[in-house]
């Protein structure tokens, strides 16, 4: 078994760990949140633990209708900027807690009158120290580049936060039960997947609102264990122009949860089938997932299928998921 298999199939006991090993911390800090009543949260993160970081800015603008926002790292750490955020929450998602324009981001949040918070894997890290609150990640060491365990933790610490913040019962009831439905995820397998997959190299990968980020997470995957051309879109957006490259040899992989946007996603995937495409239609009948009884936790389960999935269409295009050519564990940006 590969690292990458064998650390996905970890997930479901790492987010167990992560919401009780911080209890204590996400109800202080939806504490603080409530009294700070942030005019907006701000986030910093690259790469996977960027869409972790979307996921979050679509748990807190629907749950709490705050705005949320990224803010490039190079605008602090190569432009110079200030940053003007005061009473805003920072939020700082890392695997490593390392690079250096992350860490940049941070303290010039801080210094710009933020309250910041560090959600990083590596606790002996320089965005875990410097941060007002660290949530580690509890996910171990992962020694697969392509992260899979830490990104389903920030997943799930994300939701908590917000739902802590917001005091929303229904999520923090749903989060107690979340790694018993991310067991039974790793275990639905999608025997169409590899075999519709395994000799493309181009496609589009669809999501819309909590599912959007983590279409963008499933596309990274295929980049860099599978070298699939995948490219991300909101579903609501794909029609504004991606659509002319859809005929009859073009394959898009849709994930589409029971939620709001479902019956929405539906009509565009119609469109699509129209033109020509072949889409793979996670959560229809043959992709299932694993329901979680709250609709922002149902894309952590379907990440958490597509992680399993993902590594064995790597095995099938004969490479190796746990080292990419051109990629490292650790990537250090300034």
């Amino acid at each position: 078994m590969s690292f990458m298999a064998a650390e996905a199939r970890e997930a479901p006991d790492v987010v167990a760990r992560v919401l009780d090993r911080n209890q204590i911390r996400l109800r202080e800090l939806g504490v603080k949140l409530r009294e700070l009543d942030p005019p907006c949260l701000i986030t910093s993160a690259r790469g996977s633990s960027d869409h972790a970081a979307a996921y979050l800015k679509y748990a807190a603008e629907i749950l709490s209708g705050k705005p949320v926002a990224s803010v490039g790292a190079s605008v602090v750490s190569v432009y110079g900027a200030k940053l003007n955020v005061d009473r805003a929450a920072c939020f700082t998602i890392s695997q490593s807690g390392q690079s250096p324009d992350i860490v940049q981001v941070q303290s010039a949040a801080k210094e710009g009158g933020a309250y910041t918070v560090a959600m990083v894997n590596t606790e002996d890290s320089p965005a875990a120290r410097q941060a007002d609150l660290f949530l580690p990640l509890c996910a171990g060491k992962e020694l697969s580049v392509a992260a899979t365990k830490s990104f389903i933790a920030s997943l799930a610490a994300a939701a908590a936060v917000i739902a802590n913040w917001v005091e929303d019962e229904s999520l923090i009831k749903s989060l107690h039960t979340l790694p018993q439905a991310l067991h039974e995820a790793a275990n639905i397998a999608w025997p169409r997947f590899a075999t519709e997959l395994v000799k493309r190299d181009s496609l589009y990968v669809l999501g819309r609102g909590p599912a959007y980020p983590i279409a963008h997470e499933l596309a990274l995957k295929l980049k860099e264990t599978c070298a699939i051309h995948a490219e991300a879109y909101s579903i609501a957006e794909v029609m504004h122009g991606p659509l002319e490259l859809v005929d009859d040899s073009f394959t898009v992989l849709a994930l589409v949860p029971d939620d709001a946007a479902a019956h929405l996603s539906r009509q565009t995937i119609a469109t699509m089938k129209a033109a020509g495409a072949n889409v793979l239609e996670i959560g229809g009948p043959d992709f299932p997932y694993a329901r979680t009884g709250h609709m922002l936790l149902d894309p952590v389960s379907i990440i958490q299928t597509a992680y399993v999935a993902i590594e064995g269409l790597a095995r099938a295009r004969g490479r190796n998921p746990d080292r990419p050519r051109h990629l490292n564990k650790v990537t250090k940006t300034v």
